[in-house]
């Protein structure tokens, strides 16, 4: 008789309400963690282990999905490629243009400790810019590795290209092979609120909220600049594009989308959601299954708006007077800078030291920064990963739609 119970209990979690699963995990992870904080520290294990899954099962994903789409696309099939890109960057660019207007009309200090951060970090858009030529090229295997998601879109296109003259055969083994890694991040993202319980627990129980509190007006810029990106310009940019009302989409990719990227914080951890997304939506699938991996790597809307506005914050620290060219010039580097972050979880943090390069922040000082990101990341990343996924579904059915209507 359990053996028939088993089974039910599993389908019933499998096929529930994820957000409201989740919920219920941030909820019981506050619990254990100002009731048993010692206990609560300990249940981080699932946390570290839920996040690690989506780090070792993503660059994977990325990689076999534009392969396959690519491999199976038809000759003669038109895409929206190029309108979904021209969205992808206008987005981003105007994402750092908002995150300056916010940052001059709500200025923002920071208290800068001795904080050390391990990780390095880029010091000059030259050294960017060759970083970004090397991990192009750089080995397969190792970019799988690495999460080098620049390297595994550049190879995967390459190998797609290719496989495009194998049989039908190979290519159906291609598609097989995407499908199946699909549904390995699906069951990894239906684990979730195990994983959001356990973070939970263990931040709150290391931190507890007295960390954030002393952050809350740069975090409150922060998010409003997220905010008025997903509301106010990224509908208007899918207005310009469809001439239709955008906010019943808006709504539906933030709904559907941007709630699961939220507990997640992983773009490319995402990627299945917002596939499936796509497919409801009735969009060409030719277009979706390469701009929603490519979205996931270079839509980067969000983490423009954290390099900006903390780059800006530590200038106001420091006293350094910032003029309009310097803050355009702010925009355009942040912009850039923000395609190539990673897709998992902290990945603009580090390029903050380059913005901060514009003004001669010291780049311990620049590193300071970073380490205050890391703390406003419980909220800071999941905002920014809910939009940039979102983003990634609103402007390629913005694209199609737009296409259908021509």
């Amino acid at each position: 008789m359990s053996s028939d119970v088993t089974p039910t209990l599993f389908q019933r979690y499998m096929n529930g309400n994820i957000v409201l699963q989740i919920v219920i995990g941030i909820a019981v992870g506050i619990g254990l963690a100002l009731i048993l904080p010692d206990t609560a520290q300990t249940a981080g294990l699932l946390g570290e282990i839920f996040v690690k899954a989506l780090k070792a099962i993503a660059p994977l994903l990325v990689f076999i999905l534009v392969m396959a789409s690519i491999a199976n696309h038809k000759k003669n099939q038109d895409t929206h490629i190029k309108p979904v890109l021209v969205l992808y960057l206008a987005g981003t660019l105007v994402a750092a243009t908002t995150a300056v207007i916010f940052s001059f009309a709500f200025p923002t200090t920071l208290d800068l400790v001795a904080n050390e951060v391990s990780q390095t970090a880029p010091e000059g858009v030259g050294e960017v810019l060759r970083t970004l030529v090397f991990n192009m090229v750089d080995n397969p295997v190792n970019a799988l590795v690495t999460g080098n998601y620049v390297g595994l879109i550049t190879w995967a296109v390459g190998l797609g290209f290719g496989l495009r003259h194998a049989s039908d055969t190979t290519k159906e083994v291609m598609q097989n092979l995407a499908d199946s890694v699909t549904a390995v991040v699906g069951f990894v993202i239906r684990l979730a609120p195990f994983g959001i319980f356990g973070l939970v627990a263990n931040t709150v129980a290391s931190t507890g909220f007295h960390t954030l509190l002393g952050y809350t007006h740069l975090l409150m810029v922060l998010l409003g600049a997220m905010l008025f990106i997903a509301l106010v310009t990224n509908p208007l940019l899918v207005y310009l594009a469809t001439r239709k009302n955008p906010y019943p989409l808006v709504f539906k990719c933030l709904k559907e989308s941007g709630l699961t990227a939220f507990f997640t914080r992983s773009s490319a951890a995402n990627i299945p959601v917002n596939m499936a997304l796509c497919k409801r939506l009735k969009l060409d699938e030719d277009t979706y299954s390469v701009s929603i991996p490519l979205g996931a790597t270079i839509n980067m809307g969000g983490a423009a708006i954290t390099i900006t506005v903390l780059t800006l914050a530590a200038a106001n620290t420091l006293g350094i007077p910032v003029d309009l060219p310097s803050a355009i010039l702010l925009s355009v580097i942040a912009a850039v800078s923000a395609c190539g972050s990673s897709g998992v979880a902290g990945g603009s943090l580090l390029l903050i030291p380059l913005a901060c390069s514009l003004f001669n922040i010291p780049n311990d000082i620049a590193m300071q920064v970073v380490a205050v990101g890391f703390i406003l990341g419980v909220l800071q990343d999941s905002a920014e990963t809910a939009l940039n996924s979102s983003t990634d579904v609103l402007f390629t059915a913005a694209a199609c739609k737009r296409a259908e209507n021509s």
